[in-house]
């Protein structure tokens, strides 16, 4: 493997430097209030979260492995296309994850909201809940009781982790490399890039829109698709301006 590039060792460090700060049980609270990703509607969202939650994890395994991704493939494409192009690349990643994240959690916050609302809860009474943390409804409907868990998930759960931004680097690195042989933790046998990654987007997928997941709950599915369809479309850009370049040049 090559040496790490400038921007992922700054990666690297700053990622780093997150998560130590962030084992001081009183500062992470106040870390994941400010630098995490939160709802809109709740009152700790900022808009520079939108960049700021990629440095936040939520436990070891949780850096470890967005870390290992970082340094395995964004070294490799950092030496190709060079440090500017590649930091434009993954927080336009990382931004679009965030993006996608927001967007599917607003249009399920909207349809429960409604629900809730045409079920007799005014939305004073909803807010109140969401931001006490509290059930007001009516006794003993455990329906409507799950609905407001379901909304109150959405509100008050925030998004961390570099792993948008990731996925779009491992689309990048597919698309540059199909044939190179990657492996599974579970899977010991080598898989071509070209199979491997559509794989793992397709279990994100799944379990984004099942709610199922193999890997454990609180996990942004539609995160890492949204960062993986980001790549995907950079990639496409970026490949038919250097065709149009190539076809430019020939006229010369």
């Amino acid at each position: 493997m090559p040496s790490l590039s400038a921007a992922v060792r700054s990666l690297l460090i700053a990622n780093v430097i997150f998560f130590v700060l962030g084992l001081v049980p009183d500062l992470r609270v106040r870390m994941v209030e400010r630098f995490a990703f939160w709802f809109p509607r709740n009152d700790n969202f900022a808009w520079w979260q939108l960049v700021t939650y990629m440095f936040m994890h939520g436990g070891l395994a949780h850096i470890f492995f967005n870390m290992f991704g970082l340094v395995s493939f964004g070294t490799l494409l950092e030496h190709q296309w060079g440090t500017r192009k590649f930091l434009l690349f993954y927080f336009l990643c990382g931004i679009g994850a965030g993006l996608v994240h927001i967007g599917i959690n607003w249009a399920e916050y909207q349809g429960i909201h409604n629900q809730l609302t045409a079920a007799g809860l005014g939305a004073p009474t909803i807010e109140y809940m969401l931001k006490s943390g509290t059930y007001e409804g009516p006794a003993g409907d455990r329906s409507l009781a799950a609905q407001v868990v379901d909304l109150y998930r959405i509100y008050a759960s925030p998004m961390l982790g570099a792993s948008g931004a990731i996925y779009g680097i491992l689309v990048a690195f597919g698309l540059l490399y199909p044939n190179a042989k990657l492996a599974l933790l579970f899977v010991p046998v080598p898989i071509a890039a070209k199979y491997f990654i559509p794989v793992i987007i397709a279990l994100d997928l799944f379990s984004g829109v099942t709610g199922f997941s193999l890997f454990g709950g609180g996990i942004a599915h539609f995160a890492h698709v949204g960062g993986a369809l980001i790549g995907f479309l950079l990639m496409w850009y970026w490949r038919m301006q250097a065709r149009r370049a190539a076809v430019m040049g020939g006229f010369r």
